[in-house]
């Protein structure tokens, strides 16, 4: 049976997520719903690289399906699909696979930004955190580094999860300035795979570290202690974007 990948975006404010879920309306369900017409094949399903949360944006999301019949004019679907999902969704592009590539599974990477803006903002507000102009990044980004190091990252994963395993492999954590946007920074965090509200409870701690209510050292100790209830709060979603997948 024919395998496609597709890409996408997203603004996450309208949905309950990522992953359809019963009674909700979310990323997934509203795309499937949308494929399910344009391919006049009722039930259609697709399969993400990773599960957002409610709230959480996504500049690049891919995904895949499977249809009994091959796709001879992929820029029609691609239209087609857009003119049903809404403005909060953006498909770009749908291209054939090899039957045995998974949208989840094949990926080696995932790229999270965390925006976080101390100046006020008409433009930029809706998608960051209105930060306290008096964070020290430097001492946030020294915490950071630690994470480089770090494999279980239970301290930052949700209570409660189906996760059989809560190791992770990052390979990049760091605030930098956002260019051409006075007071803002992003935090660049790259890994093999995430835990459900990892990002945002990592973002929430490292602010902890910025604001001088906890050391380094301090930091270093709640990613040991292995409890989530050691750690910092889970930040706001809206200024979190899956930013990028690589295969």
């Amino acid at each position: 049976m024919p395998r496609y990948f597709m890409t996408l975006a997203y603004r996450g404010a309208p949905f309950h997520g990522w992953q359809s879920q019963p009674g909700e309306v979310t990323v997934q369900s509203t795309i499937e719903d949308a494929l399910s017409v344009i391919m006049r094949r009722p039930g259609m399903k697709i399969v993400g690289a990773g599960r957002t949360d409610t709230g959480v944006n996504a500049r690049m999301m891919t995904a895949h399906f499977d249809t009994e019949l091959p796709i001879d004019n992929a820029e029609g679907i691609v239209r087609g699909l857009n003119s049903l999902v809404g403005k909060d969704i953006a498909i770009y592009d749908i291209r054939e696979v090899a039957p045995e590539c998974h949208a989840r599974f094949d990926a080696k990477s995932r790229t999270y930004h965390y925006y976080a803006i101390s100046e006020k903002s008409p433009f930029f507000y809706p998608l960051s955190w209105k930060a306290p102009a008096t964070l020290d990044y430097e001492a946030m980004n020294r915490a950071a580094a630690i994470l480089l190091d770090t494999e279980d990252f239970t301290s930052f994963s949700k209570l409660h999860t189906d996760t059989k395993t809560n190791i992770c492999h990052v390979t990049r954590a760091e605030w930098v300035p956002v260019e051409a946007v006075p007071g803002a920074m992003v935090f660049v965090i790259t890994a093999d795979r995430f835990l459900r509200n990892m990002v945002r409870a990592v973002v929430g701690t490292l602010v902890e570290v910025g604001r001088g209510k906890m050391t380094v050292d301090e930091f270093a100790r709640v990613i040991d202690a292995r409890d989530r209830c050691a750690a910092g709060t889970s930040m706001p979603p809206q200024a979190l974007f899956l930013w990028d997948v690589t295969y």
